[in-house]
């Protein structure tokens, strides 16, 4: 008798193979509400309608990571309910904004796959695709992760490793059609640092920490219909590799982006992820700090009132930043180290 919903493992995947996930996920003000009580976001278009309003947006926009957290949440069933690590993200671009009583549904597409050494394991490459209620895409992005095999004898295809972008090109970036910040909401947002404050190579403390409590975690988990076990189900993962829940890895990047208003109070949108490392695991009871620096700025052609900000965004568990731990001399990361994110976000130009 096979047990329901076991997920796919990784004989199960192949190149261009296409998955498409259920249910779709209305959301809702309620759920807006309750991301912002899991982690404290203060970005002002999505803490205050007017704001949005006056940029012309009818309402105040979900959050970004919201909108990422669900549309990857709709894929764990097919992808990742059998895998041992999440390992990365790469191109993941935020298309069009999503409000409440939007309804979004997610489709993936295999990339590729490579089958571990040891043949118990094998690496999944797939491209994961959000679209809201009209078809409109909204967030496109690629991640490859660990998934166990049901059987080591089992016959795999070829490996295959796509080829995928360091980062996303600015030219790729989009921003909805906003109106300039008017001088009333200036004082509005916060902060008094404009995209043309910002300086390449700029390292910024966010000073502040937030500490990761066991039902916190679990209930950001079930808000996004992620069914890993490893998050929840604290009777399986005793005879896991930790002996406990691990949180889930996209909770520990919203804790981060929210830790980043501290410093980064016009940093509006999130409007691409290129590249993200889950460095080591997090749980519950950790306390997470977060330092950011400044790759790069990229002008929009044509416009003087929006910029764009490449940010790399590392997260410390029970480690102030004020040192800014990150990679050691031999190239292995401060062992504190749980998140390394390299993002763009949309800010207001002075």
């Amino acid at each position: 008798m096979t047990a329901a919903g076991a997920g796919n493992f990784f004989e199960d995947f192949h190149a261009g193979q296409v998955l498409h996930h259920a249910p779709p996920r209305t959301l809702t003000p309620g759920d807006a509400a309750l991301y912002t009580a899991l982690y404290g976001a203060r970005f002002a278009p999505q803490a205050s309608a007017e704001f949005a309003r006056g940029l012309g947006f009818p309402d105040a926009p979900i959050d970004d990571l919201l909108v990422f957290h669900t549309v990857f949440g709709k894929t764990v069933s097919d992808i990742s309910l059998n895998a041992v690590a999440n390992l990365g993200y790469a191109d993941c671009r935020f298309l069009r904004p999503v409000f409440a009583g939007d309804t979004l549904s997610a489709t993936t597409e295999v990339l590729g796959t490579r089958e571990n050494a040891n043949r118990e394991t094998g690496i999944v490459y797939v491209r994961s695709t959000g679209a809201n209620q009209r078809g409109e895409k909204v967030l496109t992005y690629a991640r490859w992760v660990m998934v166990r095999k049901r059987s080591k004898e089992a016959a795999v295809p070829p490996a295959h490793v796509p080829d995928l972008p360091m980062a996303v090109s600015p030219e790729a970036l989009r921003i909805a059609a906003m109106k300039p910040l008017s001088a009333a909401q200036r004082p509005q947002s916060g902060g008094k640092r404009f995209f043309d404050d910002y300086k390449p190579g700029e390292r910024i403390d966010h000073a502040d920490g937030a500490t990761v409590e066991e039902a916190e975690h679990m209930m950001a988990t079930r808000l996004t219909h992620n069914t890993a076990r490893v998050h929840f189900n604290a009777h399986a993962e005793r005879q896991g590799r930790f002996g406990k829940r691990i949180v889930y890895g996209g909770h520990v990047i919203s804790v981060a982006r929210a830790l980043s208003y501290n410093g980064f109070e016009n940093a509006y949108f999130v409007a691409a992820i290129n590249a993200g490392r889950h460095v080591s695991p997090c749980f519950a009871g950790d306390t997470i700090y977060a330092w950011s620096e400044i790759l790069e700025k990229a002008e929009r052609p044509g416009d003087d009132r929006w910029g764009f900000i490449r940010v790399r965004t590392l997260a410390a568990r029970d480690h102030p930043c004020a040192d800014f731990p990150d990679k050691l001399a031999d190239g292995a990361f401060d062992p504190s180290i749980l998140l390394d994110l390299d993002y763009w976000v949309v800010v207001p130009r002075r």
